[in-house]
């Protein structure tokens, strides 16, 4: 056999007997529902950008901003998106389960009181003498008591009433309650589902009255970042590609988020994702300093601000619920 012969046998061989590169499977829970603003992760999905980092990604939806972050502590999911400031409570409930985020999504929380034109409540101290409509395990009504005293509000004067996630803006558009705690972009646009027109609705961003709090961040289980440190990073790198460039074409992005809620009103979804993208993710401090990462001079008055609706046993640091740790480079996280 002459040697080039011998070559491209021994190259046959080693097509043959090579396996193939194993990806590793990674199970990932969103907050809620296939709307929206879940594109960046089904962008990430469909783009390749999960797999160029050799993972095989399962995307499942979620029960709410904070109870999912009980399935990442147990290791059910071992990454999830959920609320930072509800991870502070956890981790204070459950020291031995030291869950941290990794990638802040939502550099302003969508937590709003929403309401309609007709109720005349205009600025937060006109809700008092109103019934307010909240789920008990609502993220944004988990803000109310710093809500509350930022502005003024006679919390006495406010009748809470506890309601269900899938009634609360039916309620409100039938008049049963006369505002709702909630994410801006959830109600405001399943009130305009149930046929409210935009310019009755009125959106109150608790982040523009006074409180300076995160929203929701991508966080990990801490034995499975121990034991899989290039897994955590390869997820954040290749979301945060997902974020980009959801950004740059939010149409094209809705695009991957249909192809999973087919019964989803395709218009109102794209609306929904810009709403996000405008007021919680791409902000002036985002477009400064890139996508991912905290300030943790302004972490840590937050949770001097959660200090207000919690009683911490032992209140934590910036450092102990942020880690900047898997994050890319600044150059590779800009818009």
């Amino acid at each position: 056999m002459t040697p080039l012969r011998t070559l491209l046998a021994a190259a046959l061989t080693l097509l043959v007997v090579a396996p193939a590169v194993a990806e590793t499977d990674v199970k990932f829970a969103l907050d809620w529902k296939f709307e929206g603003p879940s594109a960046p992760y089904f962008v990430a999905l469909d783009k390749g950008y999960y797999k160029a980092e050799g993972l095989n990604v399962t995307i499942d939806s979620g029960p709410g901003s904070v109870a999912g972050i009980a399935r990442v502590a147990a290791g059910t999911y071992p990454i999830g998106f959920f609320d930072i400031n509800s991870l502070m409570k956890f981790r204070d409930q459950n020291p031995d389960k030291a869950v941290k985020a990794v990638l802040m999504v939502y550099d302003e929380p969508p937590f709003s009181i929403v309401t309609l034109k007709k109720t005349g409540i205009a600025k937060p101290k006109d809700l008092e003498g109103k019934t307010l409509g909240a789920p008990a395990p609502d993220g944004a009504f988990a803000q109310w008591k710093a809500f509350v005293k930022e502005n003024g509000i006679d919390a006495d004067k406010v009748k809470i009433e506890n309601v269900g996630f899938p009634v609360r803006e039916p309620m409100l558009a039938a008049g049963q309650v006369d505002a709702i705690t909630g994410f801006s972009f959830s109600s405001f646009f399943n009130l305009r589902q149930k046929g409210v027109p935009a310019e009755d609705i009125v959106v109150l961003l608790m982040s523009k009255y006074g409180l300076v709090l995160y929203g929701n961040a991508i966080m990990v289980n801490p034995d499975y970042a121990k034991a899989h440190p290039e897994v955590v990073k390869g997820f954040v790198r290749a979301t945060i590609k997902g974020i980009i460039e959801t950004a740059r074409d939010p149409k094209a992005a809705i695009a991957s988020v249909m192809k999973r809620n087919e019964t989803a009103d395709e218009a109102i979804e794209l609306a929904r994702l810009e709403m996000a993208l405008r007021d919680n993710i791409v902000t002036a401090w985002v477009k400064a300093n890139g996508v991912g990462d905290v300030d943790p001079a302004r972490l840590a008055k937050s949770i001097d601000q959660v200090a207000i609706t919690y009683d911490f046993k032992a209140k934590p640091t910036a450092s102990d619920i942020f880690t900047g740790e898997y994050l890319p480079p600044v150059a590779d996280r800009k818009l």
